[in-house]
């Protein structure tokens, strides 16, 4: 299954250009193929403004965000996996979207597993489907939003 998440990026973006506010995203700069200036993150969090202005050959993909940018006047190419991206805001009121972890698709997941694994997986998936039991409240059923500035 396709994500959500590249086509929601989009939407808010152009809503917040379409409003006269300024774009930011907040992203995971740990996250495995993020290419980010260093030194600009702060706890392992960087805020990046996805103006046009700011920005130059701004591409909004499926797959990631990727831009060239000028961070204290280096030309810079900025690279972020769509699933790097934790939240995209306007920098005026803060209104956005926040984003949670998203599971492995399925296909990624099966690949990675081995032969014993996948049996495993499959026999855990039967006895979760005959339990009548109502699963337990591990995590919250509906998204959580948090402010971000």
């Amino acid at each position: 299954m396709i994500s959500t998440r590249p086509y929601l990026i989009r939407a808010m973006h152009e809503w917040i250009v379409d409003n006269g506010w300024t774009p930011h995203i907040l992203v995971d700069a740990n996250a495995e193929g993020t290419s980010v200036p260093a030194g600009y993150s702060k706890d392992g969090e960087i805020v990046l403004n996805l103006s046009y202005t700011a920005t130059k050959n701004l591409s909004l993909g499926n797959e990631e965000i990727g831009f060239n940018g000028r961070f204290n006047g280096v030309p810079t190419i900025v690279s972020i996996p769509i699933n790097a991206v934790l939240a995209i805001y306007a920098k005026e009121n803060g209104a956005g979207m926040a984003f949670q972890e998203e599971p492995p698709s399925v296909a990624q997941g099966q690949e990675e597993l081995s032969e014993e694994e996948r049996e495993e997986s499959a026999g855990e998936g039967r006895d979760e489907e005959s339990s009548s039991e109502p699963p337990t409240p591990g995590k919250p059923s509906r998204p959580v939003l948090r402010v971000v500035k």
